[in-house]
């Protein structure tokens, strides 16, 4: 019976790694800087990952705008912009949505990634996965 419940207690321990939650706060990096850029607030709605910027971290342009964006987004300010929307968890990964770039308005299809629970692989491609870039975000502790 022992051997059984220690069993028990060890897969559940085991599966705990897989169900590691992606919402909460990251810090996502300057690809040609690398740079800390800004935070991004990771949330789910009706089932479905969503991800907005709560704050740019260069002082300079906390106020900033996106130029390059198109449509609803042209000229909104980037901070409180929704900037990943429509994930869903597929194993695990989430995935079947879009990343937008506010630095050259361009969206782009994106997986995430929970490399471990303080780093997260942002990866956003045209057509397949291979011809894209990957970000690494990395947790925020408050």
């Amino acid at each position: 019976m022992k051997k059984i419940t220690l069993l028990i207690f060890i897969l559940l321990l085991s599966f705990n790694g897989y169900s590691q939650s992606i919402t909460g706060k990251w810090k996502t990096i300057d690809d040609e800087t690398g740079k800390e850029k800004s935070i991004v607030e990771i949330y789910q709605t009706d089932g479905k990952i969503y991800a907005k910027v709560v704050k740019l971290l260069k002082k300079d342009e906390e106020n900033k705008v996106c130029e390059n964006c198109k449509g609803a987004n042209k000229n909104k300010p980037i901070k409180g912009m929704i900037i990943i929307s429509g994930l869903t968890k597929d194993d695990n990964e989430w995935n079947g949505g879009k990343i937008l770039d506010p630095k050259t308005g361009n969206e782009y299809k994106c997986y995430l990634t929970l490399e471990n629970p303080d780093k997260l692989k942002v990866r956003g491609y045209l057509g397949f996965a291979i011809l894209g870039r990957t970000q690494y975000w990395y947790k925020v502790t408050e």
